[in-house]
Formats: C-alpha cells, structure tokens, sequence
C-alpha cells in the first residue's frame, strides 16, 4: 500500500491530467458515442499515448460496444484500463531480490546527453546496494573531460569502485579493464556508462556496438541488460530515440527517468505498444531512492486509483 500511495503522489501530473480527465469526460458524458470518442482521442494523444496506440485503444473500446450493447461510464474505463494492461505486459516487480544470471551482472546503459543518464546509473546502483550485492560503475564515456568526475561523485557517496580512463580513451578498453576488475574483485553488479551520444551520429552509435562486442567476448551472454535512459518529458521524441537505440544494440530494458515531472506519462504506454521494449525502470524524484522497479499492475492502478 505505501508503494501504491507513493506512485500515486510521484504520478499525479499524468494521473490527473490523463487519467482524470478521460474520468471526467467519459462520467460527463454517458455513454460512447463520436463526440465521446473524439475528446477521448483529444486526451490521450496530449497525454503523449502516441496516435497509434490511441487508435488501438479506441478502437478496442468500439468492438466491446459492438459486441455487449452500450456500455456504462463505469465500463469504458475499466475495459480502458485492461486494454492498457495488456498492452504493457505482465512485468512485475521483484521486491525482495534482483536475480543475476551471472557473476558479475553486467548492465550496459545508454542514453543520449540530458536524460538523467548518470544519476540513473547512481540510483540503480543503490537498488542493488540495498538488497546486498556489490556494485562496480565503470565510466565509459571518455568523450566528455566533465564524466569521469560525474561519475566519480556518485561513485564515492555509494561507496563503490569505479573503473575510468583518460579523456579520449578506447570506451571499450575501458569496459573490457571494468569487467576484468570486477571479475577479479567478485564483484556481483558492474554497470557501465556510456558516453552520452546524439542517436543521430553513426559513428558513435558504432562506439557503443563495439563495447557491447567486447563485453560479449568476455563473459557469457553479456552485457546481460542493455538499458535505455530516457527523459519522460521529451515526448514521442523518446519512440524515435529508443528505436534507433534498439536497432544498434538490442535493448533489453527502458529506464524511464523525470516521469514525475511530466503530465504525459502516457509516453510508457507508447514505449511499449510500438516497439515492444519492456520498460524496466521508473524515475519518480530526485532523491537516490526514487527509482522503482516497474511493475504494470502497480503503475496502472496508481494511474486508475481515483477515476
């Protein structure tokens, strides 16, 4: 329950201007008609649901009306709601334990400049921390003279060792050194920064492909997730970025950071219906603690909780 209370407090922009104001038009309303599904169309595209996935959605609602009669304000949103469940899957969190395939536990992260990349990695390393595993960051982002030292400062108020090199060194030198230490000190988690890449730049993007080759020869089946950091507040700007993120490198996983600072949560609804990228992580604050395993169930009842 305090979970639950939590995301309902951290998602209240997209919980009252999505989720609320489709309640609002659709018990104002009465029954589905055009008009109802046009303001409905309205909100969910300005929640950032995207135009297909609107469509999906609407259209869902039209064949359960064809097929039981009209349906009551109540129905609409809860067949809304189920609609949105199995469009984001069965994911649930795991609260108690992070299970690792192997030792060490190798998460690659990307992102391009300005998501929140760097104090995401901190905050994963935290989830990890608190559940009792050791943690190695390796900074890989030799681009930028300012990302070592970013890095660095997460990495002493953690606690942990961090692996760098110098400014305009090999970043997949610098992951192949990483996962070598963390090998050599038993280490269970080691995640690796990126250098924070426009998804534009091809050559970059050839960087990161590589690192992820090395650490595949390395160690069996890694980079064992392969995360995307992205900002919640860009928009569909975020499908564009992740889709050619996954193109590059597979992702396993989207890290959705700043989600509590936006209305347009409707943005992971997206994420999911059009790419078929779970979302594994949410940023609801900027306090270390405030990364949450993503858990479908929870995240759609915090959403849904007062309509």
């Amino acid at each position: 329950m305090a979970i639950l209370n939590r995301l309902k407090e951290r998602l209240s922009r997209t919980r009252t201007e999505l989720i609320g104001s489709l309640a609002r038009v659709v018990r104002g309303h009465g029954c589905l008609d055009a008009e109802l599904l046009e303001q409905m169309e309205e909100i969910l595209i300005r929640g950032d649901v995207g135009v297909e996935t609107t469509a999906k959605l609407l259209e869902g609602l039209k064949e359960k009306s064809r097929a039981a009669g009209q349906l009551k304000p109540g129905q609409i949103l809860a067949i809304l709601r189920q609609q949105i469940e199995e469009i984001l899957g069965d994911e649930r969190s795991k609260e108690s334990s992070l299970p690792l395939s192997s030792t060490p536990h190798v998460i690659l992260v990307a992102g391009v400049n300005g998501t929140g990349k760097t104090t995401s990695i901190a905050k994963l390393a935290k989830i990890y921390l608190d559940r009792g595993r050791t943690v190695l960051l390796a900074s890989c982002d030799t681009f930028r003279a300012a990302a070592n030292e970013q890095l660095e400062i997460w990495a002493r108020r953690l606690g942990v060792g961090m692996v760098k090199n110098q400014p305009g060194a090999d970043p997949a030198a610098v992951a192949f050194d990483a996962l070598r230490a963390a090998q050599a000190r038993g280490i269970d988690v080691l995640i690796i920064d990126t250098a924070g890449r426009l998804h534009t730049k091809s050559t970059l993007m050839e960087e990161l492909k590589k690192i992820k080759r090395v650490i595949g020869k390395q160690i069996q089946n890694g980079p064992h997730e392969t995360l995307l950091v992205l900002d919640a507040t860009v928009g569909q700007n975020a499908i564009s970025q992740a889709r050619l993120f996954h193109e590059a490198l597979g992702l396993s996983g989207i890290l959705l950071a700043k989600l509590d600072g936006t209305a347009k949560g409707g943005i992971v609804i997206a994420i999911k219906d059009r790419l078929n990228i779970p979302v594994s992580y949410i940023g609801i604050g900027e306090n270390l603690d405030d990364l949450e395993r993503f858990d479908v169930g929870k995240f759609v009842g915090a959403l849904f909780s007062d309509s």
